[in-house]
């Protein structure tokens, strides 16, 4: 039996948001080192698309995806080793596509954070701020916004350099302390 699976289209510019609704596709969208303005801004880039195509019988879903970290509420510094581990993945990434190095059994050296000076975006207090990162407490505030904005799905984006240890125990704290607060997880666990 085969069954219908929906196509999700990674979205940015108002041209790829307008393909992905013109041909029924989901969008999915990341604000990379952003902050929630942008989150705001690609929301306004999705309904845009989908106010210019009445045709489309079912209005599709958006995702956020982002980079995310749950800690303790006990643990005041929680964010920090989270922060620097995404701006480590991002001076990967620059490492990737900038520098043009070879990776040796497989890995990239970060470039130098030197690289990064006078960007602000990426110091570890940004992305503390920008990122999904913060006590569930936080984490949850934030999802509210993202829902008040229109968004109808959340993607926990993990990729922060972090031990797999760290990884497993802020997705326990995100599947235990925020998503319990969510309609849709409400209406899965009756």
């Amino acid at each position: 039996m085969q069954r219908d699976l929906p196509v999700w289209v990674a979205a940015r510019s108002p041209e790829s948001h307008d393909f992905a609704v013109a041909n029924g596709c989901n969008v999915m969208v990341t604000p990379l080192m952003k902050g929630d303005e942008e989150v705001q801004s690609l929301v306004e880039k999705y309904e845009t698309a989908i106010a210019d195509h009445p045709e489309i019988a079912q209005r599709p879903e958006i995702m956020v995806l982002r980079h995310t970290y749950v800690h303790a509420e006990d643990e005041p510094e929680g964010w920090r080793a989270a922060a620097e581990g995404v701006q480590k993945f991002y001076r990967t990434f620059d490492a990737w596509f900038g520098n043009k190095q070879e990776p040796v059994d497989g890995f990239m050296e970060p470039s130098p954070i030197e690289k990064f000076a006078g960007r602000e975006e990426f110091s570890p207090e940004s992305l503390h701020k920008s990122a999904m990162i913060g006590t569930p407490a936080e984490v949850v505030e934030r999802l509210r916004r993202y829902e008040e904005l229109g968004v109808t799905e959340f993607s926990f984006w993990n990729d922060n350099t972090l031990s797999h240890a760290e990884k497993k125990r802020s997705l326990e704290l995100f599947i235990e302390q925020v998503m319990p607060h969510f309609a849709q997880v409400e209406a899965l666990q009756k």
